[in-house]
């Protein structure tokens, strides 16, 4: 990540006052709370992405290119700030969530006035074309979410579904991270689309390894189980369920819908996951969208900026946290 840093620092650091600016109000309270959120920003690959893809296609990077950095940092903060809402999280990141420290109805509001400006700050400047691409990943976020809803509660989602609910809840904000980039500096419809496929197969290998991490395939810190204990179907499970005896996956199930608070019946699924092979067939499929999305990097021109890209996805899949 410091190589991929050192790459394009100096217009993170651009990028990072110009977001900072973007979100400021004439309300004493909201700028406190925006100053909270500004500090506490993550690891930044989805404005990584955006600015990389621009790069590919320019040597230098417009205030277009800018935007469209912001209005996905934008629309991706207003859904964390949600969802800790929906979710009733009180941490994000290891720090207080917006909900723990001001309340949902503040939080709820925040996230309103986040997704205002993404939307102000495309309109203002004419940026329809990446506008639409932000607001169709917004749709199908949602879509997704609710999709996992849906199917969560009767605990039979095939892996096709589950590829449909990553593609649409994950996958779907970088892959327009990726094109708003591409697009913002090139205007050529074909680098656009080349780059949101891209970025989307990015995005499902990048949830793919969060679903590892669930079942302690790397030390993170964090404890294991929560995808159980909150009965997420993800592929681990999925393909041990499919692939059990019928009294395992009646037990499996059992415990997910009925047992899912107590740790030693959650540990023993995630024996079971291991033991069927859940997760080395997990890490293939990862390792085979990040090598799809590999070959579609490499049609274009050997560079720098592609190979700090490729070093980006690598780091999605390679991470230990």
């Amino acid at each position: 990540m410091d190589d991929i840093k050192q790459l394009i620092g100096k217009e993170l650091q651009d990028f990072e006052d110009k977001f900072a600016d973007s979100v400021k109000s004439h309300v004493p309270l909201l700028d406190r709370i925006m100053h909270y959120i500004v500090k506490r920003k993550g690891k930044q690959i989805r404005p990584m992405f955006v600015l990389l893809s621009a790069r590919l296609f320019s040597t230098e990077i417009g205030e277009s290119t800018y935007r469209a950095a912001a209005l996905v940092e934008l629309l991706h903060t207003a859904t964390l700030v949600h969802d800790d809402v929906v979710d009733d999280a009180n941490q994000r990141r290891g720090l207080f969530s917006i909900n723990a420290l001001w309340k949902n109805k503040i939080a709820v509001l925040v996230g309103d006035y986040l997704l205002s400006k993404g939307l102000l700050l495309s309109l203002n400047n004419n940026d329809f074309r990446s506008l639409k691409i932000l607001s169709e990943a917004v749709k199908e976020m949602s879509e997704g979410e609710l999709l996992q809803i849906e199917k969560t509660r009767k605990l039979n989602i095939k892996e096709d579904i589950y590829f449909e609910i990553i593609r649409r809840k994950t996958a779907s904000l970088l892959a327009s991270a990726c094109a708003a980039g591409a697009w913002s500096s090139s205007n050529d419809d074909h680098a656009t689309e080349q780059m949101r496929l891209f970025g989307e197969k990015v995005g499902i290998a990048f949830q793919i390894k969060d679903d590892l991490f669930d079942y302690g395939s790397a030390k993170i810190g964090k404890p294991t189980g929560i995808d159980i204990r909150e009965k997420k179907m993800t592929l681990p499970l999925i393909y041990t369920l499919e692939h059990a005896t019928p009294d395992t996956r009646r037990r499996i199930i059992n415990i997910v819908k009925n047992h899912n608070t107590e740790k030693d019946r959650v540990e023993e699924v995630i024996q079971l996951v291991k033991a069927s092979g859940g997760i080395d067939y997990t890490k293939q499929k990862m390792l085979q969208y990040r090598d799809e999305a590999l070959a579609i990097l490499h049609k274009l021109p050997q560079s720098d900026i592609r190979d700090g890209l490729e070093s980006l996805v690598r780091f999605t899949t390679d991470r230990t946290f």
